[in-house]
């Protein structure tokens, strides 16, 4: 069974008396392990997708199962608790609290599960310990590069071992170094930990990390094809 499996998701948004269609019929599984590119041009529905596929939207009509469940008519509530314990998100802009230190911020995820207080604060160690922060941890965002403010949020994404990992222009404001270190970050929590990990990117050097890269054009796929890596 596929972990994710999309039949025919359409989105739309009324505007000025009519309706902008975004989505228009995608159909597409991911299995459980894959490392996935979602490509397009601006403005292409990509973003779009990556917000239903996280649970962060709903699309206007068609079918998506996630580990078998089907979530599109599921409750706020309960689409809630699927982000907390299946998906972990990494965003373009890293989303960290900006005056709470690395360590607080990973934390933040296991405070919504009611982790306890000396736990929480182990696994968040030991999370940033793996991404190479252990010196850091207790350090501000804006005491911290670009990189390593990612490799925080990427920490944080993980934290609660969520078996998916969704990642929307992750390296978009990063330079070509820190870009590479958290490519292979991403590598390494795919290859070596399993975890399913789903990229948003325009850039070709980025979406050739992944196994299978998808181009969506004008809210439909345009191709689907396997890396010859």
């Amino acid at each position: 069974m596929s972990l994710i499996e999309l039949k025919n998701i359409r989105k739309s948004y009324p505007l000025d008396g009519f309706d902008l269609k975004i989505l228009k019929g995608i159909s597409l599984e991911i299995n459980e392990g894959e490392f996935v590119a979602i490509m397009g041009p601006s403005g292409s529905g990509k973003s779009t997708l990556m917000n239903i596929l996280g649970c962060l939207d709903k699309p206007t009509s068609g079918s998506y199962r996630l580990d078998g469940v089907n979530v599109e008519k599921l409750s706020s509530d309960a689409l809630a608790d699927i982000r907390n314990q299946k998906i972990g998100f990494v965003f373009q802009g890293f989303n960290l609290l900006s005056r709470t230190s690395a360590i607080e911020n990973v934390e933040l995820p296991m405070i919504y599960s009611k982790v306890p207080a000396a736990e929480r604060h182990k696994r968040a160690a030991e999370a940033l310990t793996k991404v190479g922060l252990k010196e850091r941890m207790h350090h501000q965002p804006n005491q911290l590069s670009g990189g390593q403010q990612q490799r925080v949020a990427i920490a944080r994404a993980v934290v609660n071992n969520a078996p998916i990992i969704f990642a929307d222009e992750p390296t978009g404001n990063l330079d070509t170094k820190m870009s590479l270190d958290i490519m292979a970050l991403f590598t390494k929590l795919n290859k070596e930990l399993g975890r399913t990990i789903i990229l948003v990117t325009h850039e070709e050097d980025i979406a050739l990390y992944a196994d299978r890269i998808i181009k969506i054009v004008d809210g439909e796929i345009h191709s689907d094809e396997r890396n010859k890596k």
